[in-house]
């Protein structure tokens, strides 16, 4: 059964915040940005409203393990598919031991982990990501082939440029594979 327990809220009003809502989470805390001129009805009802948009989205962006293996077969079929099975792995699942890349690939028992970080990226990312590593399936090093292979996928120099800000603002280097 999911855990049902009320997040910590923490309710922040800006003098500067005139019409917008905001909410995010930090850490196990809820914060919520209000106006500062909003009655204690209107907090109330925002909160509400702000909570339940947040879990909304924690159970549309809870992509399972099963969900990322059909997403991996979507992604075979649209960019690999003139290499049949070679490109279909046996397991992809998320991982959450990876800090310092974003994937790995083991071509010789065809699994894939993706760092549970992407769970939270646009969806374009994460796949850019789950192209990478496919490729792997196909040509183990990154040599022109492989690099080729990659290319398929029409949002990879954008996702590279996501992936290398994000490491770049987390302070860490930014590691292809």
């Amino acid at each position: 059964m999911a855990d049902q327990r009320t997040p910590v809220v923490e309710v922040r009003r800006s003098e500067r915040r005139r019409r917008t809502v905001a909410a995010y989470r930090e850490g196990e805390t809820v914060v919520v940005l209000i106006p500062s001129q909003f009655s204690r009805a209107e907090e109330t009802a925002w909160v509400d409203k702000m909570l339940a948009r947040l879990e909304a989205k924690d159970k549309k962006g809870a992509r399972s393990d099963d969900a990322l293996m059909a997403r991996a077969r979507q992604l075979v079929a649209r960019y690999f598919a003139d290499y049949d099975a070679a490109a279909i792995p046996v397991g992809v699942r998320w991982v959450s031991n990876q800090r310092g890349r974003w994937g790995s690939c083991s071509p010789d028992d065809r699994t894939i982990r993706l760092s549970d970080r992407l769970r939270d990226m646009p969806i374009w990312v994460s796949d850019y990501v789950l192209v990478h590593e496919l490729a792997h399936l196909i040509e183990p090093n990154h040599g022109a082939a492989f690099w080729r292979l990659v290319a398929r996928y029409p949002k990879t120099e954008r996702a590279r440029g996501f992936l290398e800000g994000v490491a770049a603002v987390a302070g860490n280097a930014y590691i292809e594979d």
